[in-house]
């Protein structure tokens, strides 16, 4: 099949908007988490989120703000949800960053865009439910609706840059991100698309989804005071995830046309593997099963060894049940190899992005092998009994020479993705 490599990148997170600016901050140490500023979160067991930073109204956006008007004008932008706004931000970024430029229709018709989310136009929905229960149904948008739909991310940016290949979209929940970039470099690989423009958005910071997450006792609720220690994956105090927001998408390519237009290459997607618990709607099977046959899947087709990888970002959403059990079925893929890799979490960091993490994540994971340096694991005071043997890269980025990286994401539903990803070459 078809070699496939990473040529652009774009996000938007809780650490802000850009690639260089992200990076520079995630291997500094940053929380981009604070106390809920979006709406009065007051009376909600759970009041921090992982906000986008935004420029304020009228006022020249600072390093790391996200402007929404440097990307889409101001008539189109009520037409999109926020999620939609950030996917597409992270878009454009990604194309520029890549220098592709599809300029004759054989170009176009051969570069497709594959943008998920796990929820959508949530916000959107809640407020406008809102309205119509106050003001009737006459005072609803007409674009309530397209602005809504978790496939209009693919379709607004492919409308922006007139690319007219496969416009495809993905919702598995929490892991979206990484089944869009998976699926799209299959579609590569299968000689389906040359380019793809792969990821995911999510906007729920919201009432309706930050009260729908505490319902399930699934956010952190002990560190309102101190919102940046709220994410501590792998440590013996977590007590929940914390919400974030924002988009991340990478522009994928086949090798030789990346190469016969000079493209810089970030590093090769090699494996993809994906699989389903079967077990609950909400809680990963306890054995870790699902995950471990994931990341089998991935090395498979990565044509490698687990000893081969030398850094892991893990899905570790600072969950009491789901961190210990990602990290055993790790060990359990390793074995006595665990000890040559290491692991952390992003989102100790940016908290749950939800259908963007595994994009985010694996761009963090892709510039782990660009720069030789390992992002942290935050706030892991404690670690869980579970840790011991293994290099969780606490508290501080280290500098380490690696050939393949690992990305791991599980959703509600019980469906598990993992990428693997090799330096450039």
């Amino acid at each position: 099949m078809r070699r496939v490599v990473i040529t652009g990148m774009g996000i938007v997170s809780p650490l802000g908007l850009g690639l260089d600016h992200n990076w520079q901050a995630i291997i500094a140490g940053k929380s981009g988490l604070r106390t809920i500023a979006g709406f009065d979160a007051s009376d909600l067991p759970s009041r921090v989120a992982g906000e986008v930073p935004r420029a304020a109204e009228g006022q020249p956006a600072r390093p790391g703000e996200f402007d929404v008007n440097a990307y889409i004008e101001h008539k189109e932008q009520k037409k999109m949800d926020d999620f939609i706004h950030f996917g597409y931000a992270a878009a454009v970024d990604a194309v520029a960053d890549s220098g592709w430029v599809a300029v004759s229709e054989d170009d176009k018709c051969r570069t497709g865009v594959l943008i998920g989310s796990g929820i959508g136009g949530l916000r959107n929905i809640q407020d406008t439910s809102i309205m119509m229960e106050e003001k009737g149904p006459r005072r609803i948008s007409p674009f309530f609706i397209p602005s809504s739909l978790i496939n209009l991310i693919s379709g607004q940016v492919s409308i922006r840059f007139g690319f007219k290949g496969p416009n495809h979209s993905v919702v598995t929940a929490c892991a979206t991100g990484t089944h869009a970039i998976g699926d799209a470099a299959r579609l590569i690989a299968f000689d389906d698309a040359d380019v793809m423009i792969a990821g995911g958005a999510e906007a729920a910071i919201c009432r309706a989804g930050v009260g729908g997450f505490a319902a399930c006792r699934a956010l952190s609720t002990g560190f309102n005071d101190t919102p940046e220690k709220a994410s501590r994956p792998f440590d013996k105090g977590r007590d929940g995830f914390v919400i974030g927001e924002g988009a991340g998408v990478v522009v994928l390519e086949e090798y030789e046309h990346a190469k016969k237009r000079g493209a810089k290459i970030y590093a090769e997607v090699v494996g993809y593997g994906l699989s389903g618990d079967a077990y609950h709607v909400t809680s990963p099977a306890e054995d870790g099963d699902g995950g471990f046959r994931a990341m089998q899947a991935a090395i498979k087709r990565a044509g490698i060894t687990a000893a081969d990888i030398g850094y892991v970002n893990a899905h570790g959403t600072s969950t009491p049940l789901g961190d210990d059990i990602e990290l055993g079925a790790i060990k359990r893929l390793f074995g006595d190899d665990i000890g040559k890799t290491s692991v952390s979490s992003t989102k100790s960091a940016i908290g749950h992005l939800l259908g963007a993490a595994g994009a985010a994540e694996a761009i963090y994971s892709a510039m782990a092998l660009h720069t030789g340096i390992l992002p942290p694991t935050l706030n892991l005071d404690d670690p869980s009994e579970v840790c011991e043997g293994v290099d969780m890269v606490p508290h501080k980025a280290k500098q380490k020479d690696i050939t393949y990286a690992m990305s791991n994401s599980f959703g509600f539903g019980g469906t598990n993705a993992c990428l693997i990803f090799k330096k450039a070459s």
